[in-house]
């Protein structure tokens, strides 16, 4: 089994894609020719420093944006290829069919994110508290997007929540840094849900592998040599969903174009406000608004996002 261990997810990236590179054994799956490492086990030690500070991509653009699609519940795909453009590809119903935030929130009517909340706060020991994502009905028959995903844990030790996923198979260059993210993400509102500390993220990877399409951004990604990255600032404690709900309608009223992203009606909540800024700099990207997504940079409490939105920028 190979083993990686970091601190970020940059050194988790440049880590384990290095090792693909070198080590990666020749297949040729469905989606095209890759190099494969199996299996494989990540362990981001802060899961705060989840933020990939490359800057060949606005990362945490898409990152965010998938992010809010879980949360959401959606399986809509126009929702998520406004953010991740390669998911037009897809057939729009086998998206729909794989999307994860229905299977999370509203699996065949139950709530498995809110089960695990419940089970942890009456008994923090147990070894229950898990999230199904693959089904059985995937394989059952053809599906054009099967969840790569296979089961989330989490783990209450020592006061502190720890996640650990296994998926059957995962990109170390699309795939990686927007899993770690929204399953961060989530392991952060589950430890607030619970009022306990965060923990550590450990990914299992039945297949983890590189496309050969993708090989030159990952080597570019590597030739640019050590990036300082800076943590993203503590969620809020106390009760995170009121926010989470408020986050979803300015994501909504963002991507429909319904508001102005600098008329938006943005949370007090600094942490939060933040991540709403950042979905309405995106929005105004995408408009060739860059002057007036500088005026809404201009507005962020923490100084975590100021590089990545300058290097969003500069892309247009």
């Amino acid at each position: 089994m190979h083993c990686f261990a970091e601190d970020t997810v940059d050194d988790l990236m440049r880590e384990s894609i290095s090792c693909v590179l070198d080590a990666g054994m020749p297949i040729a799956p469905s989606k095209g020719p890759c190099r494969e490492l199996h299996p494989v086990a990540l362990t981001l030690r802060n899961p705060l420093a989840r933020l990939s500070r490359t800057e060949a991509r606005g990362r945490i653009f898409s990152a965010l944006g998938e992010a809010c699609w879980y949360l959401s519940r959606a399986a809509d795909p126009d929702f998520i290829s406004y953010y991740l453009s390669y998911y037009r590809d897809l057939d729009p119903r086998a998206t729909a069919w794989g999307g994860y935030g229905a299977r999370m929130f509203d699996s065949d009517g139950f709530d498995q994110i809110g089960y695990v909340i419940a089970k942890l706060r009456e008994s923090p020991d147990s070894r229950q508290a898990v999230v199904q994502i693959f089904d059985h009905q995937d394989v059952a028959s053809a599906h054009g997007d099967v969840p790569c995903t296979c089961v989330l844990q989490y783990l209450v030790r020592d006061g502190r929540l720890d996640s650990i996923a296994y998926l059957r198979s995962n990109d170390v260059h699309r795939g990686l840094p927007h899993d770690l993210f929204s399953f961060t993400m989530l392991q952060e509102l589950i430890a607030r849900s619970v009022d306990v500390a965060l923990g550590t993220h450990t990914h299992f990877v039945g297949s983890f592998h590189l496309y050969e399409a993708d090989r030159p951004e990952a080597e570019a990604f590597l030739s640019e040599g050590w990036q300082s990255a800076q943590p993203m600032p503590p969620m809020p404690p106390g009760d995170p969903w009121p926010a989470v709900h408020h986050l979803l309608q300015v994501e909504e009223l963002l991507r429909t174009g319904r508001v102005d992203p600098i008329a938006a009606d943005y949370t007090a909540d600094a942490y939060w406000a933040d991540l709403e800024r950042l979905l309405g700099v995106f929005a105004l990207w995408k408009n060739g608004r860059n002057a007036d997504a500088g005026e809404l940079q201009s507005q962020f409490v923490s100084p975590v996002y100021n590089l990545h939105v300058a290097e969003k920028l500069r892309d247009r």
